[in-house]
């Protein structure tokens, strides 16, 4: 049960800080980008994607780990062995969609567990990073905004004036 708890959590430590790091990184080279603001979320959204199927892939190569060489537990039900089974069963693990069709038995039921736990944890926190993305996006246009109402409000005030001089 140890050797479990020590390998779910160097895991779990990998898996936070790649994405650490993925939206790290995204967040210095995104406003770099010689794109318009909304390209630049969409940068954001696939670069999100490309670190989740990453740390799915970290855990599915744990899990293929655990069933094939540390025989730590078992995968059971539409379950073949292969690598590509461990990639489908990490997907539905991290999104926490639960098929159902392949139950963990064992040890790696407690990597399973933990991976919908980590999967919501990182789904929110790449929320909350596209959210500011798109936010600072919106943000730079308000100067602009700002500008062209200042602008629409001042030729309205010169034409009020003239409108009451001619009156007068």
């Amino acid at each position: 049960m140890i050797v479990a708890v020590i390998i779910n959590s160097i895991v779990i430590t990998i898996v936070v800080m790649v994405h650490y790091e993925s939206l790290r990184q995204m967040s210095y080279w995104i406003p770099k980008l010689p794109i318009a603001g909304r390209s630049r979320v969409v940068v954001g959204v696939f670069g999100s994607l490309v670190a989740h199927a990453l740390e799915v892939w970290i855990f599915a190569f744990s899990f293929y780990w655990y069933v094939r060489e540390a025989h730590r537990g078992e995968l059971t039900g539409n379950f073949d062995g292969t690598l590509l089974d461990c990639v489908y069963f990490s997907f539905i693990n991290y999104t926490s969609l639960g098929y159902g069709d392949i139950v963990p038995v064992g040890n790696v039921r407690f990597l399973a567990g933990l991976e919908g736990l980590v999967g919501l944890v990182m789904i929110g926190w790449t929320a909350s990073f596209l959210y500011v993305e798109m936010t600072s996006q919106w943000r730079d246009r308000e100067p602009y905004l700002a500008a062209q109402v200042l602008l629409h409000f001042k030729v309205f005030l010169l034409e009020s004036k003239v409108d009451y001089f001619v009156a007068a």
